[in-house]
């Protein structure tokens, strides 16, 4: 495994960061936020954990929402008997409904605080390497939500802060308000980024390189799109999850030349496809560590994989070319 600094921080994360949405508990009965009826249980998900530890995988990522909670649940239990805390580095994230009442969601004062000490329960840790808001927060000031952000740092809750999917004017005034206040500075950007959706490149990926701020996408493989050929198989996440069916369904005929280029290398290189596409985007200037979702034994180690292939310049721009611009996807 390789390790590399998180951003302009000395924080050293593993190349492949494993992301939990897939933990905690299925969706069953009466509908919960973040509940998904392809997660994997506890019992399924510690597998997969040890898979990750086992490869030298140091960074795990999270969510207050994810499984409702559960899959904080289910971390925090499998490295609390597993592994050192100070070896671990330990993100997750708060924004997301938990509650059906008014501040049962988003990034004003009151709610970072109660859920961040919600989350430091259920992963039975003191404190949370890297805290990160999940989206932007229209119906809270940024001002307010810095200054709680700043508060749990010096409280020692929390290490470092991050912020993931929004716009490069937003994460730009953010980061101009904690310096011009004194406040904590946002180190990482968790972005949605991949072989189909490369918006990114425009603005926000520029302007981390030159606040030197480390880049950790979700999604790299598309949700899977950029596993297998085109349609060629269909899973049960493919067919119940709304939000990936939502973000890609309506740009497949751009999409669908991609992913054939990325076949056609991949069978000519005799290696997996997750495996190119994640060196693809290993390849790519200040891009830190993508985000990998494992649900099958081989997902991890295809993933770890990535690590020992460099692609040609000739093969990068083969499977640039076919891309189109895309509407933004997931900032909400």
């Amino acid at each position: 495994m390789d390790y590399v600094n998180l951003g302009n921080t000395g924080l050293k994360v593993s190349r492949i960061c494993l992301g939990c949405m897939t933990y905690g508990a299925p969706a069953t009965g009466e509908p919960k936020p973040g509940r998904q009826a392809w997660a994997l249980d506890e019992e399924q998900s510690q597998p997969f954990f040890r898979q990750a530890v086992d490869a030298g995988i140091n960074f795990f990522d999270t969510a207050n929402v994810y499984s409702s909670g559960a899959s904080e649940e289910v971390l925090g239990r499998f490295l609390k008997k597993n592994v050192r805390r100070e070896w671990a580095v330990v993100a997750t994230k708060v924004h997301s409904p938990m509650r059906d009442e008014p501040n049962g969601r988003g990034l004003s004062r009151k709610a970072i605080l109660h859920e961040l000490d919600e989350s430091l329960r259920r992963l039975e840790t003191d404190y949370v390497d890297l805290y990160q808001i999940h989206r932007w927060d229209y119906e809270t000031p940024i001002e307010e939500t810095l200054e709680a952000l700043h508060d749990v740092v010096k409280a020692g809750k929390v290490r470092y802060i991050g912020a993931s999917s929004m716009y490069a004017w937003q994460f730009a005034q953010a980061l101009y308000l904690a310096e011009k206040h004194g406040w904590t500075r946002f180190v990482s950007m968790q972005n949605h980024y991949n072989l189909l959706y490369r918006e990114e490149e425009r603005e926000m990926l520029p302007l981390c390189r030159a606040e030197g701020i480390g880049v950790i996408p979700w999604s790299p493989l598309a949700r899977g799109r950029l596993t297998r050929a085109w349609q060629s198989e269909t899973t049960k996440r493919s067919e119940t999850d709304r939000f990936g069916n939502w973000m890609y369904g309506k740009t497949e005929e751009a999409d669908r030349a991609v992913v054939d280029r990325l076949t056609k290398l991949a069978q000519q290189r005799g290696v997996g496809m997750a495996t190119l596409a994640l060196a693809w985007m290993l390849g790519k200037p200040g891009v830190t560590a993508p985000i990998v979702g494992a649900s099958k034994p081989h997902h991890l180690p295809d993933a770890v994989a990535a690590l020992e292939v460099k692609l040609t310049p000739e093969e990068v721009a083969s499977l640039e070319e076919p891309y189109l611009p895309h509407p933004v996807l997931g900032f909400s």
